[in-house]
């Protein structure tokens, strides 16, 4: 059986290069975590940081990263009440974002965090700033 961790401990020189390094099924989720950052923040690159895929904005706000049994979520959100609130049952003890393999992933509240992350203080989609274009 594979294990959503990457098999190598070497550099990966792009996202592409990282998720070829995990399962089949722990890609197709690592891909639609990436569609989404990039769907909500069409601004924000593609990066490595710390050996896992990243977005950058002016400076990276955003990693992500499989492991044995979860996809991790960093930094911890700190700045949304409401948004903390409801990835309580997905943060750990420092408030890192853990999302397990084996349940369906809340690509909602993962594209609020990286439009939080990326925002740097408040939560904000694309369908906000749409909206506050048209006001």
């Amino acid at each position: 059986m594979a294990l959503g961790l990457p098999m190598t401990t070497m550099p990966f020189s792009s996202h592409d290069a990282y998720f070829a390094t995990v399962a089949v099924d722990v890609r197709r989720r690592l891909e639609a975590i990436q569609a989404t950052v990039e769907s909500l923040l069409r601004e924000a690159t593609r990066c490595i940081g710390y050996g896992m895929p990243a977005f950058r904005r002016k400076r990276i706000f955003f990693y992500f990263a499989a492991f044995r049994k979860h996809i991790g979520i960093y930094p911890p959100v700190s700045q949304d009440a409401e948004l903390i609130a409801k990835l309580a049952p997905f943060r750990g003890p420092k408030g890192n974002l853990s999302f397990l393999l084996d349940r369906p992933l809340p690509l909602d509240l993962i594209g609020r965090v990286g439009g939080g992350f990326a925002a740097g203080i408040r939560v904000t989609t694309n369908a906000d700033a749409i909206g506050e274009r048209a006001r």
